[in-house]
């Protein structure tokens, strides 16, 4: 459990960053700032333990295996899942598919999904904030089907524009792809609504959630997706691990994705039958290690509580956006009315690698470029941009560094 006290107020923070080793250290003689969790968060001690102890105790295969090793390590892997399946509230855990990330679980229902469902004439309809991942699936897919990739748009805030999405609906549209949360604004934007009326539709809904299960309590039933998608690295968890979330109708009508051991039942040189849910969609053997270390990470997130985490992170994106809107000739990009986690800017006369660096100098650690959003960038008139992304273990402090820094940053650039 974490060492951490929690009260009316919310999440003792200066207690709880002891459990991550990375805030502790020197970063070019001054203490690391960091604020780039949207790319990957920091990985508490107890998550470390958790991967520890299977490489030291628990190392083996597993599934099949008799021994008591891979019984340990197998009973673990799947103890994950249950896990996993608790924190997004899927209706069984066989809704969960263990993936390398939101990435991969967006590519297997492109492909798994995509190609049994999508023809030509078709329309796949995406927002004007996605991620690149949320983007290229779905341009491969439609280029391979002859279907057409359809985009909601966006106003000046960072929001989607109110009434777009009904006028774009039609008998056509096959799938809605959303981001819950924007990595590249930090807007939220109204899922439960979206994926409604892609029903209403006839259509299904994917929520790319890798920027909201860090940062919000999760319920996909309540959401009514067919899809959510989400990355351990982004919620304390280890890298190479994430998981896509299918309705089990849904997911049993889909195609494997990859073909290989432990997605079988039976093979013969004539035929093959797959394994039941969610193993055919798990070829090979799995990232054993990182799952039970993503395991390890919601138990964490847990253990603080999601609505904590939240109304901590809400005061901090208050208290950013203000100390930064007061920097003269600082523009922030996405000022959605419902946001989270994400402090998006532009500074005059100031190239963002040039700022990026300057800041890594003084110890903060922000992301600069298009953060893998390139059309939302270039809406804004830009190619590039600073993001400050935060989560719990960030203070108010934290942002006063960066202020002081960005501040620190224009003279020198003057």
């Amino acid at each position: 459990m974490p060492t951490v006290v929690c009260n009316e107020s919310g999440l003792d923070t200066d207690l709880l960053r002891g459990d991550f080793p990375a805030l502790q250290q020197l970063v070019h003689g001054r203490q690391l700032v960091y604020l780039d969790s949207a790319a990957s968060s920091q990985t508490p001690r107890q998550v470390i333990s958790a991967l520890l102890e299977y490489y030291e105790r628990d190392r083996s295969n597993v599934h099949r295996g008799v021994h008591e090793l891979s019984q340990r390590a197998t009973d673990k892997y799947e103890s994950a899942r249950y896990r996993l399946q608790r924190f997004l509230n899927a209706a069984e855990p066989e809704e969960v598919v263990w993936t390398r990330g939101a990435t991969e679980s967006i590519n297997l229902v492109a492909a798994g999904w995509g190609r049994q469902n999508v023809g030509p004439g078709d329309e796949v309809l995406v927002s004007a904030m996605e991620h690149h991942s949320n983007i290229v699936p779905w341009q491969i897919l439609c280029k391979e089907r002859g279907a057409r990739l359809r985009v909601i748009p966006m106003n000046r805030r960072g929001e989607l524009v109110e009434g777009a999405l009904d006028t774009m609906l039609s008998p056509r549209v096959r799938i809605v792809a959303v981001a819950h949360v924007s990595n590249a604004l930090g807007t939220v934007n109204p899922v439960r609504e979206i994926a409604a009326k892609a029903h209403a539709a006839g259509a299904l809904c994917l929520v790319d959630g890798a920027q909201s299960a860090p940062h919000m309590p999760i319920d996909v039933q309540e959401m009514g997706c067919d899809f959510f998608a989400l990355s351990g690295h982004k919620m304390c968890g280890p890298t190479g691990i994430g998981a896509l979330y299918a309705r089990r109708p849904v997911l049993e009508a889909m195609a494997p994705y990859q073909s290989g051991g432990d997605m079988i039942s039976s093979v013969t040189f004539e035929h093959t039958e797959y394994n039941d849910l969610p193993h055919r969609f798990e070829a090979g053997t799995p990232a054993i290690a990182q799952a039970i270390g993503m395991a390890a990470a919601v138990d964490y997130l847990e253990s603080l509580g999601m609505d904590r985490i939240q109304a901590h992170e809400r005061d901090l994106l208050a208290y950013g956006t203000e100390r930064l809107s007061a920097i003269p000739g600082l523009r922030l990009i996405g000022t959605a009315r419902d946001k989270a986690a994400v402090v998006t800017f532009d500074l005059e006369g100031a190239h963002p690698a040039d700022l990026g660096t300057l800041l890594d100098h003084q110890g903060i650690a922000v992301r600069v470029g298009h953060h893998c959003a390139e059309p939302a960038m270039r809406f804004f008139g830009l190619s590039a941009a600073a993001r400050a992304s935060f989560s719990f273990y960030n203070t108010r402090s934290d942002f006063d560094a960066l202020a002081e820094a960005v501040e620190t940053a224009k003279e020198i650039l003057a």
